[in-house]
């Protein structure tokens, strides 16, 4: 007999088969049971009759209890009321282990009883839709830069220094020295511009920040393309093509799994090219009137963000943030003194900065005068440096965060849900 994934039914109407698969469900009627089963690919409802079963599925249907391992054996038929369509006239019911007391029952829990039963919490339907999207933004995001002559870097995790501040390092022993954990791979990803043009690194990036927000997580993963002779604006370009291929593909191929999380997915139609682009100082004049408390020259925080994407349809780019709320390596506009070739995009619905990017300072004078005014050790960087002492070149190019973006599409109200195992500020459990 042949076993089958619940993702294969359609190809077995009217055919015997055997499937195994976890309880998500159970309940009677009388002289009906039904069982809905999970197997990863799908659910599927399986219809017990009696007299049409053998009498062993009867006696032992009690214990296929919730999260329980079945065998279940039937007969596939359409049934448009049911789970993907199809369900199994039951024959025969094998409980090969039955769960005591799941605790994740069909009720309300609590945000930190969640967390602390994550690795359980993740068979919950709603889990799985949204790791279902989260599979398709990262398969996009892949499909998306290796379609456009791009070629994969893989940046190490142990780097010798700081690349988005030293604040917030993790450190840690590297033998008889230290090293931290990456914050970005950038600095190693404009080494391999310089070998191969277009190039992205794709991993996990670490920063210690104490915070809370439903924004933020110690431990995420972020996509980062660098590109030779790109400026600002080629920058902004790939980003907004890149943002509408994502936004896009996932509306197409994971309708089913956003419709279950209830998203209202109108807003997303509408992100397409061109993205409206405004200045640092133009977006400053919108935050004043909404928070007379914001000082024009500081960094955008998440409320702000929210009040500009308001006057939005579709994501948004704010360029030539001030030099001074930057990171070292980001060019200054020589037309535009204190203002850094920089951008941010700015996703819909007040979810806030999804990409941050811009174009590097190529001239290695005014580099090491930056390194310096940053605190940051010369030596740290003389790797670096020798990208400007030997064919220096003008690049540029972005960070978006999955996570951050997960959220988005999604419509969730927290990162937490948008990542396997999150890592917060206060929780490395499970």
């Amino acid at each position: 007999m042949k076993k089958v994934w619940i993702s294969d039914l359609k190809d077995r109407v009217g055919q015997t088969v055997e499937l195994e698969g976890w309880v998500y469900n159970s309940r009677s009627s009388g002289k009906v049971k039904f069982l809905l089963v999970r197997d990863g690919t799908g659910m599927c409802q399986c219809v017990y009759f009696k007299g049409e079963c053998e009498e062993k599925a009867f006696e032992v249907f009690e214990q296929a209890t919730q999260e329980s391992l079945v065998k279940v054996t039937g007969v596939v038929r359409a049934e448009p009321r049911s789970p993907g369509g199809f369900e199994i006239s039951a024959r025969a019911l094998e409980v090969v282990h039955s769960a005591k007391d799941y605790p994740i029952s069909p009720k309300e829990h609590g945000t930190d009883f969640l967390m602390n039963n994550r690795h359980l919490w993740l068979r919950s339907k709603r889990q799985v839709a949204i790791l279902h999207i989260r599979h398709e933004i990262i398969n996009a995001i892949r499909d998306f830069f290796d379609g456009r002559g791009f070629t994969l870097i893989d940046a190490p995790i142990f780097t010798p220094s700081a690349c988005e501040g030293t604040s917030t390092l993790f450190e840690t022993q590297y033998f008889d020295t230290k090293a931290y954990l990456s914050q970005s791979g950038q600095l190693y990803m404009e080494a391999a511009a310089a070998a191969l043009g277009k190039v992205y690194c794709f991993g996990p990036t670490f920063r210690a920040e104490k915070s809370k927000t439903r924004r933020h997580l110690i431990e995420f993963w972020m996509v980062e393309p660098e590109v030779a002779f790109n400026d600002l604006y080629d920058n902004m370009e790939l980003a907004e093509q890149f943002v509408e291929y994502v936004v896009q593909r996932t509306l197409t191929n994971r309708a089913d799994e956003l419709k279950s999380l209830e998203r209202n997915i109108d807003a997303l139609k509408n992100v397409k090219a061109p993205f409206p682009r405004i200045h640092y100082q133009e977006a400053a004049q919108m935050i004043l009137k909404e928070n007379p408390q914001f000082k024009v020259g500081d960094d955008f925080g998440g409320t702000d963000e929210t009040i500009v994407s308001s006057k939005f349809d579709r994501p948004l780019f704010v360029h030539h943030y001030p030099a001074a709320v930057k990171a070292f390596y980001m060019k200054e506009d020589p037309n535009e003194e204190g203002a850094s070739m920089s951008c941010d995009l700015l996703a819909t619905e007040g979810y806030g900065e999804i990409i941050g990017g811009g174009q590097r300072e190529d001239n290695l004078d005014i580099l090491l005068k930056k390194i310096k005014e940053h605190g940051l050790k010369e030596a740290d960087f003389d790797w670096f440096l020798d990208l400007r002492r030997y064919g220096t070149f003008p690049h540029s190019g972005f960070g978006l965060g999955v996570e951050r973006t997960v959220a988005w599409i999604c419509g969730l109200p927290h990162v937490r849900e948008t990542i396997p195992f999150p890592r917060l500020y206060g929780r490395s459990y499970p």
